[in-house]
């Protein structure tokens, strides 16, 4: 039996930490690869050229463009990631305004309108519209 058997002693805790460091790197590299080109396209600023020429910089040459990028527009970065956030934020907001909006109460107008003419059908009394016209207007 001249076969050799590999066991975990033979991959030292250095390798495994430099192992660990290149795929963290790596991880991040791509993270901000795709964070450089969503913000290539969420910036407003930029016109259509400029897009597609920083876009085609990064693609082609992905480690030169990105640092150039950061370089370059890096500041404005997180002002413009926060204004994405804040309209999105917004614009969840307003849905729910709108969706909530039909089940919560309307003005007051509307609800007494609805009181008597619920009153006017016969389903209540004079006696629970009273009740109800002095809930609505307190």
């Amino acid at each position: 039996m001249s076969e050799h058997v590999y066991l975990a002693y033979d991959y030292p805790l250095l390798g495994a930490f430099w192992t660990v460091l290149w795929i963290v790197l790596w991880v991040s590299w791509f993270i901000l690869l795709f964070r450089v080109i969503a913000d290539i396209f969420r910036d407003n600023a930029l016109s259509g050229w400029a897009k597609a020429g920083w876009l085609v910089l990064t693609i082609l040459l992905p480690f030169l463009g990105v640092f150039v990028y950061v370089l370059a527009r890096g500041r404005g970065m997180g002002n413009r990631e926060r204004r994405h956030l804040q309209a999105q934020q917004q614009a969840f907001d307003q849905y729910v305004r709108d969706t909530a909006g039909g089940t919560s109460r309307g003005s007051e107008a509307d609800e007494l309108l609805k009181l008597s003419e619920i009153r006017a059908r016969g389903d209540i009394s004079d006696e629970e519209f009273r009740r109800a016209k002095e809930k609505i207007l307190h």
